[in-house]
């Protein structure tokens, strides 16, 4: 990725998880030849959302804006630009996006 900050995204979308009707926008920028992994961009507007990681295990680079990633097991990261965030499979938690929040992320499926 070039510059994963300024790159021009699709349109923005109704995020399925959301709770407050937020809007996100993706792009897979490589898929493994086998299938079993992925990585992208990925881009959501302020707002609440669940999130589950059912097959995968999902690594995420934060580039820019800030969220406070609470998993049902109650650990609590804020994430901001430069953030690491390991969500394994069978993570399930909720986001609350503060600032529009843009990610590198890489998918391995299971």
């Amino acid at each position: 990725i070039a510059d994963a900050i300024t790159m021009e995204l699709p349109p923005r979308a109704p995020k399925p998880t959301s709770l407050t009707g937020q809007l996100e926008s993706l792009v897979t920028i490589w898929t493994a030849s086998d299938g079993k992994s992925t990585m992208g961009v990925w881009e959501c507007e302020p707002g609440t959302f669940t999130a589950h990681r059912d097959g995968y295990d999902e690594t995420a680079i934060i580039v820019t804006g800030s969220a406070t990633v609470t998993g049902d097991d109650g650990v609590v990261v804020e994430v901001g630009p430069g953030s690491i965030l390991a969500t394994p499979n069978q993570w399930k938690g909720t986001w609350v996006v503060h600032e529009t929040v843009r990610k590198i992320y890489n998918i391995m499926y299971l």
